[in-house]
């Protein structure tokens, strides 16, 4: 009854589910983890991950979650080759990774807060505006400075 050449994605699972469009379910053990085979119509086809790989499930609960969350509330389960993970899946990287999201949320935070403070302060009522032409006569007579002291360490 359940011989998956197929893979189906979730956003076609849940449309199968919502309609439903789902047969049956069953959860089969391997090593490390659980995966689904899906039956509908005349197909039975394997939940596949993100990237196209057969999706796997490390935790039975997780599982039922997912299957409860899109509707599927009967199945069948097959341990007979359900072997526990002995090795841990760490990710070296992870620590690095969340590193660099606490510091990219810390110079947003602090971004954000020098925009809001430089906007406070341009719409004070006592606050000095300069006209664009006096700023860029100002800026042109500190480079031609700058160029003649770099002339003159040149020379």
């Amino acid at each position: 009854m359940y011989n998956a050449t197929q893979t189906i994605d979730h956003a076609t699972l849940s449309h199968l589910a919502a309609s439903g469009e789902v047969q049956g379910a069953r959860i089969i053990g391997q090593s490390g983890g659980w995966h689904i085979l899906i039956q509908s119509g005349n197909l039975a086809r394997t939940l596949a991950a993100k990237r196209g790989a057969m999706r796997q499930f490390s935790r039975f609960e997780t599982l039922v979650a997912y299957l409860k969350n899109l509707g599927i509330l009967t199945f069948e389960v097959d341990a007979s080759q359900y072997q526990p993970n002995t090795t841990q899946h760490s990710r070296p990287d992870a620590a690095q990774r969340m590193q660099r999201a606490h510091e990219a949320a810390e110079h947003d935070q602090w971004f954000r807060s020098e925009v809001e403070a430089a906007l406070a302060e341009a719409d004070a009522p006592d606050a000095e505006w300069v006209e664009h032409s006096v700023v860029k006569e100002e800026m042109a007579q500190q480079r031609a400075q700058l160029l003649a002291m770099i002339a003159g360490k040149a020379a």
